[in-house]
């Protein structure tokens, strides 16, 4: 493989290393010029070495195929993307904002609802999505926080400018392939990591550790944490034992956890039982407590519920979190941002078009081909209808969708991805990707320096998702 950044075609696409002529982006130089003086052949020799790392670390995803679990080795190309230390700052800034007001809405849902009241989001919105929990009406968790771990979406246009996508809130995942991406760069560019400053990502599972203790309902120094999973045939189970083993905590099952009479969570263990003060689930809110939810459940705990709402135990991310993780939801964050704490949102949403909304969804129907067709509660890429690249049929199929459940779907525009150089093959091709950097709110902040950046894996494709062909790349933030 020849590398000529000079020919190296960008498309029409912001690029985050490369500039035209084939000229670094600022902060991006050191990493050209070595990429540029190892050669095509020792690029190509160093990404087999992280793919032979990558199968013997046993790194992993579950893809749910045709009634199959297929597990696959995880996609990861060497290429990193670069952002600069001032860039991100600010970044930073917007999704510690975006949480606490996302945070200060949850709360507020569940208690005073003065934002229905005041007319800033519709009451039907919230409560026609499905996601509202009664039985966690009243609640006050500790330190206001509802959603304690969030992984934002973010995407830079071709105008440069950088928008959040959507916001995970309930269970969001991808922050073990974002600390396993960086030890295998480490590996693949040694002489990187001497030669420049690259912000640490390292002590991401420290301070997830710290975030949950903090909301322990003992006052102790050790509190017992433990990371609650569906199983191995998670998709995300990985993730979930390289967290707790990471954390030093427990990886548990529902099985594994028992509610007592005086309302507190045990865990059983060889020793008997021990009261667990902190649960991180990883279980969507309908399996949590056959008692609460859908009786049918055997993943999670019966009674757990009730142990939270008694305070006997802190589950992060607090369950009814759902009613802010939707994209209807999502459209007016810019607003409760205004409203809980009279700022101007620092990250701006991509333009949302709200089907429910008659004149709205004329417009959408009548530009099909133009915009990209989401549905309110779908993730993991599914359920999705990029318009200009959609046959004739799927767009009337899609039509047909909306108009029978104008609720359930939002169109944006067909957004210029920004791209960066990846392998692909033996070639070097700009290809499309996003970010998602995590944020944790307990007693205090703290944002990962970066995040997972992925990346559309096929030529042209602006679907980065994993369980759709994607993979993902090491994020440098450095200094400029």
């Amino acid at each position: 493989m020849e590398i000529n950044w000079r020919e190296y075609v960008k498309g029409t696409a912001c690029d985050e290393l490369v500039a035209g002529g084939g000229r670094a982006r600022p902060g991006a130089g050191s990493l050209l010029k070595h990429l540029r003086e190892l050669g095509g052949e020792e690029l190509l020799h160093r990404k087999k070495a992280a793919e032979q790392a990558i199968r013997a670390m046993g790194i992993t995803f579950t893809v749910y195929s045709e009634g199959a679990n297929l597990d696959r080795q995880w996609p990861y190309d060497i290429i990193p993307r670069i952002l600069r230390a001032t860039e991100w700052a600010r970044i930073e800034t917007g999704l510690r904002q975006r949480l606490a007001a996302l945070n200060h809405f949850i709360d507020d849902v569940y208690n005073e609802q003065r934002i229905f009241r005041d007319g800033v989001v519709p009451r039907d919105v919230v409560m026609d999505a499905g996601n509202f929990r009664e039985q966690c009406a009243g609640m006050r968790p500790l330190h206001g926080v509802w959603a304690h771990i969030c992984g934002s979406d973010l995407v830079r246009d071709k105008d440069g400018k950088v928008y959040v996508l959507e916001d995970n809130l309930r269970v969001p995942s991808g922050v073990s392939y974002m600390l396993e991406n960086r030890r295998i760069t480490k590996r693949v560019f040694p002489e990187l990591f001497e030669a420049c400053k690259i912000g640490p990502i390292d002590e991401y599972p420290a301070q997830l550790f710290d975030t949950l203790a903090s909301l322990s309902p003992r006052a102790q120094d050790d509190p017992e944490i433990v990371v609650l999973t569906p199983g191995i045939f998670n998709s995300a189970y990985f993730e979930h034992a390289f967290l707790a083993q990471q954390m030093g905590a427990e990886l548990v099952e529902g099985g594994d956890l028992v509610i007592g009479a005086d309302d507190c969570v045990y865990m059983r263990t060889i020793r008997g039982l021990a009261r667990v003060d902190v649960i991180y689930r990883r279980i969507d809110d309908a399996f949590l407590d056959p008692e609460a939810f859908r009786p049918d459940s055997m993943l999670g705990v019966a009674g757990l519920m009730r142990a939270w709402r008694k305070g006997r135990v802190a589950i992060a991310n607090a369950p009814g979190t759902g009613v802010a993780d939707d994209k209807v939801v999502y459209a007016y964050v810019p607003a409760m941002i205004k409203y809980y704490l009279g700022e101007d949102a620092i990250l701006p949403n991509v333009p949302t078009y709200l089907c429910f909304d008659p004149k709205q969804r004329q417009h959408v129907l009548a530009n099909l081909d133009k915009l990209v067709v989401k549905p309110a509660n779908e993730s993991g890429g599914y359920g999705i209808m990029i318009g200009p690249a959609a046959s004739r049929a799927t767009r009337d199929q899609f039509a047909k969708l909306i108009q029978a459940n104008p609720r359930n779907y939002v169109a944006q525009p067909t957004l210029s991805l920004s791209t960066t150089p990846t392998i692909l093959g033996r070639e070097l091709a700009p290809c499309h990707i996003d970010l998602r950097p995590f944020s944790l709110q307990g007693a205090r902040h703290y944002t990962t320096a970066g995040g997972l950046t992925r990346v559309a894996m096929r030529r042209g494709s602006l679907v980065v998702n994993s369980s759709q062909g994607g993979g993902s790349k090491d994020t440098w933030i450095v200094a400029d």
